[in-house]
């Protein structure tokens, strides 16, 4: 059982608008969504799911063919929206590696302050799903790890970064990010996500940046 419930998060969006259109899909995979954070994915039933959405089993498989290719497209859901802000946060920026790096931190913390329960099954629920089923969503992972790894080798290049392990401080920097969505649900009405992205990138920066 994870720690975040929808006791916090029942006021914020569970999925992307680019998840699925309204209908009984989208009743799915919200279902599933909630009652995967809430047991994790060996805790949960279809017939459990299919109930939450308000839909017999049998209509379920007309969507889904199993629980594993309901979390499978969670999972990818996941992956693609931080890849997608990932990505725009770049595109937004300017060419200098210090403020690409800024950028890319704070998209990072966004994606998890934004969809917090979408996260936590994204990332944690990942690891039972076959190879079959991980491996869309696990390719855009790796995307989305070249971006940074990209950023920091210009950052480095350029004189600008000072990082003896570049896959530690990456990797420090990644799960310090994600783990937002674990608290900061029951926070936001006193730091905003402003300041929360902020933080996280000045941090960051103070992990990287080399010193005079």
């Amino acid at each position: 059982m994870h720690a975040l419930t929808t006791d916090v998060t029942h006021d914020l969006p569970l999925l992307p608008d680019t998840a699925a259109s309204p209908g009984s899909r989208l009743r799915i995979l919200e279902a599933g969504l909630v009652l995967f954070a809430q047991r994790g994915y060996h805790g949960t039933s279809i017939r459990e799911i299919a109930a939450a959405a308000s839909l017999q089993s049998a209509s379920l498989y007309g969507h889904f063919s199993s629980k594993e290719s309901i979390l499978a497209e969670l999972v990818l859901v996941g992956h693609d929206a931080h890849h997608r802000a990932l990505t725009l946060a770049l595109m937004e920026c300017g060419s200098d590696p210090l403020e690409q790096f800024r950028a890319l931190v704070e998209a990072h913390v966004g994606a998890h302050a934004d969809f917090p329960v979408l996260a936590i099954v994204a990332n944690h629920e990942l690891m039972h799903l076959s190879s079959e089923a991980a491996a869309p969503a696990e390719a855009l992972r790796d995307q989305s790890l070249t971006l940074f790894t990209t950023v920091v080798g210009r950052g480095m290049a350029a004189g600008l970064f000072e990082i003896p392990q570049p896959d530690v401080i990456i990797t420090a920097i990644a799960t310090m990010g994600s783990s937002v969505a674990l608290w900061y649900p029951t926070r936001r009405h006193d730091i905003s996500r402003e300041l929360l992205c902020a933080s996280y990138a000045d941090l960051a920066v103070r992990m990287v940046e080399r010193r005079p």
